[in-house]
């Protein structure tokens, strides 16, 4: 049962020094009842006291982490039922299933196609995150030659799948140190797949087909030491496992610790339509799976999965932004235009295009604006001229152009005067109000 702020406040060492960023401690200690803080923040907390409040600062749904590296994925660490509420934390990964019975030419067709469909949205990179190793063959020693010959061909996680103990440990010791999920723990095994995770230190998925046997597999698991589980209630029917979805989440925020693990789920095993696949799995990217486990990869289904994940899982509160920084387009030289925008992803994305389909070799500086556009930064004080004055000088453009010409956009034309002022030596050039017009702009451009 999770701690009350009263209880977690008595296991603070009640010196409100302020160092976790909070006035006092039981402020401090109702943020963690709540899961809006973190343990570590607090410098003086006792050993005793963090294993007694561990179970209070670790959000509802445990976070774990598949694979090594920077390719890992992590799922979970979800804290609310709604992302209006705050945010969702961690998003999906989708899987592409690979199966030991292959034909060679499928399974690298498959690795190609898993390879190569990755995308570019406002500034950001979306592709598929994981490889799903199903052991059709049933043969340990075939088994473990396979995950050898992805192992070799992909550095992305990688479930095992097999309801052999023998398969799965064959599988595993290939490759113990990529840490892959060993998928799955059920009533029947549990004692041997818990064992094996834990020699190995590999996430394990449980699997069973209603929620009290769910429940007694995890607690189990966690009996056995075992942290990083993952639920599957294997649902075939597509609103059943929609419906498990949305009851586990439930229970899990109530503090059922039991069901406060994340979840998979195989639209695979739902559908044999690869359209009606991805439309199930775009289902359960918001409600509320960790793990999708797709058949396959084709281009005109995976992209739109990938933008819904990349819509939901961004944080309602703060805008998409992009790194604060002088950008490069067609090989610039110390002749070339140089221009300045706001980090509002979608505003770098709109003029990084145009100056790209311009083919004038260019500079951007892009401001940080903490994500607002370019007219809602101005309306809020960030894009002013004592704002981007400093930036430039600061940015090293200095070093890059002969010429001191800055281009801004046309909605804060307003500005030029007061830029000219801050910028001594330097001539304002007022841009067009619309990116698409950059293009025959730039065009005109004359150092």
């Amino acid at each position: 049962m999770a701690l009350t702020g009263i209880e977690i406040f008595k296991l603070l060492p009640k010196t409100n020094c302020g160092q976790c960023g909070v006035p006092t401690c039981l402020a401090f200690a109702m943020a963690l009842a709540a899961g809006k803080a973190d343990l570590s923040k607090c410098p003086t907390v006792s050993d005793e006291a963090k294993a007694k409040l561990s179970e209070a600062a670790a959000p509802p749904i445990l976070p774990i982490i598949i694979g090594t590296g920077d390719k890992a994925v992590k799922i979970g660490g979800e804290t609310v039922m709604f992302r209006h509420e705050k945010r969702f934390e961690n998003a999906p990964a989708i899987a592409m299933l690979l199966d030991d019975t292959m034909p060679e030419a499928e399974v690298d067709a498959r690795l190609n196609r898993f390879k190569t469909l990755e995308y570019e949205r406002v500034g950001l990179k979306l592709r598929g995150n994981m490889l799903a190793l199903r052991a059709g063959s049933g043969d340990p020693a075939k088994f473990a030659a396979f995950v050898n010959k992805i192992k070799s061909a992909s550095e992305y996680p990688m479930i095992f799948i097999s309801p052999s103990v023998d398969v799965l440990t064959a599988g595993v010791k290939a490759a113990a140190e990529r840490k892959p999920l060993i998928y799955a723990a059920t009533r029947d095994n549990v004692e041997k797949i818990g064992a094996l995770a834990k020699e190995t230190g590999c996430p394990v998925a449980a699997k069973a087909s209603d929620y009290d046997e769910m429940a007694a597999l995890t607690e189990k698991l966690a009996s056995m030491g075992i942290k990083n589980i993952v639920m599957d209630t294997a649902q075939k029917n597509a609103k059943q496992a929609l419906q498990d979805q949305i009851i586990i989440r439930s229970a899990a925020l109530k503090k059922f610790r039991a069901l406060g693990y994340p979840t998979m789920v195989q639209p695979r095993e739902m559908t044999t339509d690869p359209m009606k696949e991805a439309m199930i799995a775009v289902m359960f990217i918001a409600k509320y799976a960790g793990i999708i486990v797709m058949s396959d990869f084709q281009g005109e289904s995976l992209f739109p999965l990938l933008v819904a994940r990349l819509n939901i899982y961004t944080d309602p509160q703060r805008p998409l932004a992009t790194t604060q920084g002088i950008y490069e387009f067609n090989n610039p030289n110390k002749n070339s235009p140089f221009m300045i925008t706001s980090n509002f992803s979608l505003t770098y994305f709109i003029v990084s295009g145009e100056i790209e389909n311009s083919k004038v070799p260019s500079w951007l500086l892009v401001k940080d604006t903490e994500g607002l556009s370019v007219m809602t930064s101005w309306a809020a004080g960030k894009f002013s001229a004592d704002v981007l004055a400093p930036a430039i000088k600061k940015s090293g453009i200095e070093g890059k152009i002969k010429h001191r010409k800055l281009i801004i956009p046309g909605y804060i034309a307003a500005e030029s005067g007061a830029l000219e002022e801050e910028l001594p030596g330097w001539q304002i050039i007022v841009g067009p109000r619309d990116a698409s017009n950059l293009p025959a702009f730039l065009k005109q451009w004359k150092a």
